[in-house]
């Protein structure tokens, strides 16, 4: 989706081998002599982006304003947040997938939600691989740079990682099941969740039912349909209309109905 002649974006898929440790790489340039701003809706993931050119600048729903010279990781990402890229300025988003953070660097911090990528390791590697990433000619250059320096930090999954990543049976409780499986208690599970994926299975549901609800969204207004409310309230399995009004301002700080008018300036990087 393009919103300025000279704003261009774009998602870059990854090869199979990487399919279990980054969901896409996410490009972004301004060339307009104007600044752009857009807002992320949430997508529960860890986000190591670098930025070219220009500083960048995300704002949290508190108003803090953090400027990005050079690369931050952040997340998972819970809630909406705007970004603006000035004239001149060009980002490359790195999402990870499910637990895949953690591989790489350990324990997620559940209270420090945006790091300096520099503060998650000893050594000062981020900061040189954005040094390296300037250096090339393209953004494939640049992702095929980053998978390829990725390889000897990721380490292998566990298997209660792999069970809870590709759990799928919505009719039993992943917790019980994954506990009675591995022949551990419910409450390690739950600890094991919320430290390699860095939220809650409870949590995750909720998302899973909002993301769905603006897919619907996001289909219907490509066919040109008028958006059926109650349709979706049942389809999600929402309670009610003030449940789907809920979750729209926890995720997003706006009304349903306000998604739907500025959903052209929303980046869902889920969809597509």
């Amino acid at each position: 989706m393009e919103l300025h002649s000279e704003y261009n974006e774009y998602r870059i898929s990854v090869p199979q081998e990487f399919e279990n440790v980054f969901t896409h790489f996410y490009f972004a340039e301004n060339t307009s002599e104007t600044s752009v701003t857009r807002t992320l809706v949430p997508t529960y993931q860890t986000i190591l982006l670098f930025c070219f050119g220009e500083s960048a600048t995300m704002s949290t729903r508190e108003k803090t304003v953090i400027q990005i010279d050079k690369c931050m990781v952040f997340g998972p990402v819970r809630q909406a947040f705007e970004y603006t890229l000035p004239a001149g300025c060009s980002i490359l988003v790195a999402n990870f997938k499910d637990d895949a953070f953690f591989r790489f660097f350990g324990k997620i911090s559940i209270e420090q939600s945006v790091k300096h990528p520099d503060e998650l390791l000893e050594e000062n590697c981020f900061t040189d691989l954005w040094h390296h990433l300037t250096r090339l000619d393209s953004v494939t250059k640049q992702v095929d740079y980053i998978l390829e320096f990725c390889k000897p930090y990721l380490q292998d999954r566990d298997i209660t990682g792999q069970l809870l990543s590709s759990f799928e049976n919505d009719l039993l409780n992943p917790v019980k099941a994954i506990a009675e499986q591995t022949q551990q208690t419910e409450r390690n599970i739950q600890r094991k969740q919320k430290e390699q994926f860095g939220y809650s299975l409870k949590e995750l549901n909720r998302y899973n039912r909002f993301l769905k609800a603006i897919q619907i969204i996001e289909k219907e207004t490509e066919r040109q349909n008028p958006v059926r409310w109650f349709t979706i309230i049942d389809e999600c399995g929402y309670y009610d209309q003030s449940q789907l009004i809920h979750d729209f301002r926890h995720f997003i700080n706006i009304s349903p109905a306000q998604y739907l008018k500025f959903q052209q300036e929303i980046c869902n990087p889920r969809s597509g």
